[in-house]
């Protein structure tokens, strides 16, 4: 691509690898990475074993130049092959599995080079997200990528998303996704449906379909693996139970002698809202909504 100033700049591809079966790796990845001359890698030694799987040899006969790029150096290195790109050295960027950018680096490259009128591609490839939302079983015609739910403020930030309609899609570590799917089944309400997608594409590929209550149970004993979780948005009977509804389904169970914090967990479950918002609503907190 040719610069304002006549100068011929670089290409950057953003290439997609399998999430877990190399067999889904498509030619045209294949054939860039053998003419690669630079690859900016999550993961070196994976990008290696992958190459190795796949019968790949990175650069062909000549080589390529692979570095690093994590999160911990993406702010420096992208610098760096930011300055390859304007001398006209094409880069190829790839994470351990899927896409660059989507909660992985390659994101920063990318806006740099945006901003600069630096040509970005990309090799599409097999996503965590789309391949999730698919096997769930949940509503696929409209849905929000969520990434990693933070670690702190992770019940607050939740609740922003209590009444989002659309099938939610998340990242989990398995040593977290116990107390995540628990959060959850507090925020969202332990009967909202949700599945749990274990090392898709892979030998022990799990699907795990029930209740968010269920699941965080069963996600008590242990997790292992790559998750993904896909959660099922608010429904529009249960967006619709007004504030006052909700708080007099709640006294008129107490009149019939059911205590408080049952009743508050049977109107939540009934009426399909998070727990919370019931508890907050009888209890008279401000910002109930």
């Amino acid at each position: 691509m040719v610069a304002g100033n006549g100068t011929v700049q670089g290409t950057l591809t953003l290439a997609g690898l399998p999430i877990g079966n190399v067999e889904d790796a498509p030619p045209r990845l294949l054939r860039a990475l053998e003419e690669a001359r630079i690859i900016a890698a999550e993961d070196t030694r994976r990008l290696r074993q992958f190459a190795t799987r796949a019968g790949v040899r990175l650069g062909g006969a000549q080589g390529a130049r692979v570095v690093s790029y994590y999160d911990a150096n993406e702010s420096r290195r992208t610098d760096e092959l930011l300055e390859d790109l304007r001398e006209g050295r094409d880069v190829v960027v790839v994470t351990d599995a899927g896409m660059p950018g989507v909660s992985d680096p390659g994101y920063r490259l990318a806006a740099a080079c945006a901003d600069e009128g630096i040509r970005v591609t990309a090799i599409p490839g097999p996503s965590a997200v789309t391949t999730a939302l698919v096997v769930s079983g949940l509503p696929t015609d409209r849905f929000c990528f969520e990434g990693f739910p933070p670690r702190k403020g992770l019940a607050s930030h939740l609740a922003e998303l209590a009444g989002e309609r659309r099938t939610m899609v998340f990242f989990e570590s398995p040593h977290r996704i116990a107390a995540t799917l628990a959060a959850m089944a507090e925020a969202f309400g332990a009967d909202r449906r949700a599945a749990v997608c274990r090392e898709l594409t892979k030998t022990y590929e799990e699907v795990r379909r029930g209740g968010l209550g269920e699941l965080a149970a069963w996600a008590a004993e242990g997790v292992k693996g790559e998750v993904s979780v896909v959660v099922e948005g608010m429904r529009p009977a249960a967006a619709a139970a007004s504030d006052e509804d909700l708080a007099a389904a709640v006294a008129a169970l107490e009149e019939e002698g059911v205590r408080r914090k049952e009743a508050i967990g049977r109107v939540a479950r009934e009426a399909g809202v998070p727990k919370r918002r019931v508890y907050d609503l009888v209890h008279g907190i401000s910002g109930a909504q």
